[in-house]
């Protein structure tokens, strides 16, 4: 018990020097974000690229349905469903019995009747079938969807932007919408890569998460820039990538606590929210440490190349310690 709580064992104040490793990781995060929109945009096809896209954005149907007391087999549902031409995809929920069957309807045929006959061949499949839910969206509502929620991630972008601009300066707002694009382009990648093996959909709640990483990511960016600016002002001829180091330093522990208040509550709706909240807590949960990384790495670098208007005498400021590792 020597180490509880495990809050009490961080430090008040760490001393990394983040700055020397600046250009190694800056450099790594581009190659990162041009894989990732290779596999965001390959194969380059219509309406999703890369992505497994979701009911939302490609439409078709989906049925929340129980098999129980059997299992539902998926290899048997495609067996009772084999000859209707529907394309679908069946994924297995957590309560006993439990899926989630998505299929298209095949060109021009009635999406109610095709309902009616998915239902019939799997109530002859299975015997009893409980049909929770059945969700339609067709083809013209799921472009509208797509190209409002790409348009929502544009306009929360440049909101951000005018936001940081209007709060610091421009050059700080330069740095925090290069940390947002690079958390949106890297999520982009997670959600590709988990896609191609069958976990998570770019869907609307993906969208969602999105909006929440960027809003997560800019809070903090801001308290980084907040107090960076104050060290600006009260160390005015000390060098830039010493105040910067002193900024991320003096809320690093901070940051790192707050953090784990939302991954934890995250890590309970990954493990038994279901698939239905899966997706949406594994990118928040991923969104949240490059959101970290990306304030310390991209938006840092970003200043120290623009530079900021500085002059004067400063305080005599306690020169930072190197950190001993245990």
């Amino acid at each position: 018990m020597k180490f509880w709580p495990f809050i009490k064992v961080l430090p008040v104040r760490t001393h990394f020097r983040f700055v020397r490793l600046a250009r190694v990781f800056s450099s790594l995060s581009v190659l990162a974000i041009i894989g990732s929109l290779f596999l965001t945009l390959y194969p380059f096809k219509a309406p999703c690229g890369g992505l497994a896209c979701g009911i939302d954005f490609q439409g078709g149907t989906v049925m929340d349905i129980s098999t129980a007391p059997q299992a539902a087999d998926p290899a048997k549902i495609h067996a009772a469903l084999q000859g209707l031409n529907l394309n679908e995809t069946v994924q297995t929920a957590g309560a006993p019995g439990a899926a989630i069957l998505r299929f298209e309807a095949p060109k021009g045929a009635d999406i109610s009747a095709t309902v009616t006959r998915v239902e019939g061949a799997l109530t002859k499949a299975f015997g009893t079938v409980k049909f929770a839910s059945t969700d339609v969206v067709g083809p013209t509502v799921s472009g509208e969807l797509l190209s409002k929620g790409l348009l929502g991630l544009g306009l929360a972008i440049l909101a951000m932007l005018l936001y940081i601009w209007f709060r610091f300066e421009l050059q700080f707002g330069l740095g925090a919408v290069a940390a947002l694009f690079h958390d949106v382009f890297l999520t982009f990648g997670l959600i590709a890569i988990m896609g191609r093996f069958g976990k998570i959909e770019f869907d609307l709640r993906s969208v969602a998460a999105i909006l929440t990483i960027i809003g997560y990511s800019m809070n903090d960016t801001v308290v980084v820039f907040d107090r960076f600016r104050e060290n600006l002002r009260k160390y005015k001829s000390m060098p830039l990538g010493e105040v910067i180091d002193m900024s991320i330093n003096e809320m690093l522990t901070r940051t790192i606590i707050t953090s784990m208040t939302a991954v934890l509550a995250l890590l309970a709706l990954a493990f038994f929210g279901g698939p239905t909240l899966y997706g949406l807590s594994v990118i928040m949960l991923f969104g949240i440490g490059i959101g970290t990384y990306s304030s310390i790495y991209i938006a840092a670098p970003v200043i120290m190349l623009w530079g900021v208007k500085r002059g004067g005498v400063d305080e005599p400021a306690e020169p930072l310690k190197p950190q001993t590792v245990r």
